[in-house]
């Protein structure tokens, strides 16, 4: 009888349990209640932080880009500069002038085969204001090539007046205004073939040897800044030839030894240079 009972009992929690509702379970939380069909939108606060993450995306990428691209551009750039440093500026001259001269001999060979003067044909291609503009030219240029080694010192100083002669550039209005000025109150002296001049009477303009007039003269400021940057530029002249080279190595017993020995290694420094080299390694035999 008590078994009975027991059964009985045990049925009914059973059909109790089976209409109970049913409760969910995810891990150790029990949640009744069906799930959710729709998520809340993001906040703006989440879209903001998206925001500074895909612009940081956006830069890497783009630093990834101009990475795989920099190796690529130094390499041309590489290889540009070296073929700039092998041509030579001096190589590529002399290859031009001797291409011209090269030229001229077979223009000058043709011209003599065929019987014509060379010269005469020549001068076809040129007006007379060229032609006579180019002797000038020529000539100059010969008379500066033979006036360029040292003659005397007399030659030096002529050179060197030339030369700044060259670099004056006179106020030629202001020396016009200081003349009419000074001989506005000046006199009339009859010279001795019987003309009239006008003449300034303190001798200020027109100086001799017992004019004065120098004394109280001062002279504009841009004058003295002229005469300060021309002694300026012939001492920076004079300290440079004297600390020219320093580092290098001594070939030389004096300066024309080392005109003679820089000239020597213009024309023939490219063939030579191996067996320096090998002199200064100790490997020369």
């Amino acid at each position: 009888m008590p078994q009975i009972l027991q059964t009985e009992s045990q049925d009914s929690l059973l059909k109790e349990k089976q209409n109970a509702p049913r409760k969910r379970s995810f891990g150790w939380a029990l949640i009744a209640g069906p799930k959710p069909k729709h998520r809340p939108p993001p906040s703006s606060a989440a879209a903001t932080q998206a925001d500074p993450a895909k612009a940081r995306l956006e830069k890497w990428k783009a630093l990834q880009t101009r990475a795989k691209k920099t190796p690529a551009t130094n390499l041309k750039e590489v290889y540009a500069e070296r073929r700039r440093q092998m041509m030579d500026p001096a190589s590529t001259s002399k290859l031009q002038r001797k291409k011209a001269e090269a030229e001229f001999k077979l223009a000058k060979a043709e011209a003599s085969e065929a019987g014509e003067d060379f010269e005469r044909k020549r001068a076809w291609d040129w007006t007379v204001e060229e032609s006579e503009r180019w002797d000038r030219r020529t000539e100059k240029k010969q008379c500066h090539v033979q006036d360029v080694a040292f003659q005397d010192y007399s030659q030096t100083a002529r050179k060197m007046y030339k030369r700044q002669m060259r670099e004056l550039k006179p106020d030629l209005e202001a020396y016009v205004a200081e003349k009419a000025k000074l001989l506005k109150e000046g006199g009339v002296v009859e010279t001795e073939d019987g003309e009239l001049v006008v003449v300034d009477l303190d001798g200020e303009f027109y100086a001799d040897a017992d004019s004065l007039g120098f004394v109280d003269d001062r002279p504009k400021k841009e004058a003295v800044d002229r005469l300060v940057a021309d002694l300026r530029k012939a001492e920076d002249a004079r300290m440079s030839r004297k600390r020219g080279g320093e580092d290098d190595d001594v070939t030389n017993i004096n300066d024309k030894n080392k005109q003679f020995n820089q000239k020597l290694q213009r024309a023939y420094g490219k063939y030579t240079k191996e067996i320096r080299d090998s002199f200064e390694r100790g490997t020369m035999v």
